[in-house]
């Protein structure tokens, strides 16, 4: 079976000739990060390359190669969002065609971005394995090749060269924590790292709903599923191939999952702590750190944001989950007799107690009401748990029956 070596990576590492394309990413000192998980936190930003991901490393590792052959004038890659970008952009430098197919589940803001790099986007299918199996089927033509997201050496061997940068900038590193859709990713850095230093600890983490890599290191061979469901969109693959199932059972020390609740909480705790917005694949590694499965206490850690093309709907999802989890968005529900002025009364006491009212209603049509009673559901802004518990009792003291509602 074909596989990848070190020779391979580093020979992709001098193919990158424009930082235009792909660019050497900075590792940054998390403070806050390091504090919360007792370790010394380095984050390699590769959400800062020009396209949001490193998915440009191994396209653009793929295309100078066919470009330099010759006989091919269009490339076709499915993708849910950054391996189109990676793509297309690759594509556009070394002067080929791409056709670039896309779930119609997909941000509109990477299949816009993707169309900006010079990609021809087709919209196929409700998820990435069916985008998938009808981009296959467009590379008919003599001059017309595929490049898969990830099975494909010289994909792998470009997505390796964030291992050759990590141990360059921190030859000190005791883990570093990738994100695993496809295998690519982790398959390329595991090889780099495993084969520079054997003790350096890879530890691969997917999310939940889309998590493949556990079952078919059970079974010993390439697990898929057919519909992930993940926020993380950028990883929900559904699948591996036989080339990453091989690097990662050599390579990688452990594999964790992490569920959509942590995932969101590791974009907020980014957002606030590290000031770097990312989206749900590029947090999965910081919600490993910070889960139960990983004890890296005292250690120097690596964990890596692999994208940071979030679409602003999922952010303000995102947002408005942790946000509720945390209290800060709280919504309240008051009885009271349907008798004027109740509200001001009431919407009195919240402003007394420092909060803001984003929305209220009045709910009349419920069962367990009397007539002449009403509910008064208020949506709240506090600064947390403790405000919001106070908030509540304040209504309380004041006559009136509440219910937090979420």
């Amino acid at each position: 079976m074909v596989s990848i070596e070190l020779s391979d990576i580093r020979a992709a590492r001098k193919r990158f000739d424009n930082e235009a394309v792909v660019r050497h990413t900075p590792l940054e000192t998390s403070r806050s990060l390091s504090r919360m998980s007792g370790a010394d936190v380095h984050l390699k930003m590769e959400h800062l390359q020009r396209t949001g991901s490193f998915k440009t490393r191994g396209a653009y590792n793929k295309l100078k190669q066919v470009a330099a052959a010759g006989g091919v004038n269009r490339v076709v890659a499915a993708s849910a969002g950054n391996h189109a970008q990676g793509v297309a952009l690759a594509a556009t430098t070394v002067g080929i065609d791409s056709t670039i197919v896309m779930p119609k589940s997909a941000p509109q803001t990477k299949i816009d971005a993707t169309r900006d790099y010079g990609g021809d986007v087709e919209l196929h299918g409700s998820n990435f394995p069916e985008a998938m199996a009808y981009a296959k089927t467009l590379t008919e033509a003599e001059d017309t090749i595929f490049v898969h997201a990830y099975d494909d050496p010289d994909i792998v061997a470009g997505q390796g060269t964030i291992g050759l940068e990590i141990h360059a900038d921190l030859p000190e590193v005791d883990t570093v924590i990738v994100p695993i859709g496809g295998g690519g990713l982790i398959g390329g850095i595991s090889t780099a790292l495993k084969t520079l230093d054997p003790s350096i600890h890879v530890v691969g983490v997917q999310a939940e709903a889309a998590a493949t890599v556990p079952e078919s290191l059970d079974k010993g061979s390439p697990h898929s599923i057919d519909h992930p469901d993940t926020i993380a969109d950028g990883i929900a693959t559904g699948g591996i191939s036989e080339l990453t199932y091989d690097l990662i059972e050599r390579h990688v020390d452990e594999v964790i999952t992490v569920s959509d609740d942590q995932i969101s909480s590791g974009i907020l705790i980014l957002l606030e702590r590290a000031k770097q917005l990312v989206e749900g694949a590029g947090a999965v590694s910081v919600a490993a750190l910070l889960s139960d499965e990983l004890d890296v206490e005292g250690e120097t850690v690596v964990p890596l944001l692999c994208g940071g093309n979030i679409d602003m709907s999922m952010l303000q999802t995102v947002l408005t989950h942790a946000l509720t989890e945390r209290a800060q968005l709280l919504r309240l529900r008051v009885k009271i007799d349907d008798q004027p002025g109740k509200m001001t009364q009431i919407s009195g006491i919240i402003a007394d107690e420092g909060a803001n009212i984003r929305d209220v209603r009045h709910d009349r049509a419920v069962d367990d009401l009397r007539v002449g009673e009403a509910y008064l559901v208020f949506q709240v802004v506090t600064s947390g748990t403790e405000h919001a518990k106070s908030i509540g009792k304040a209504i309380e003291q004041a006559g009136y029956e509440v219910e937090r509602m979420n």
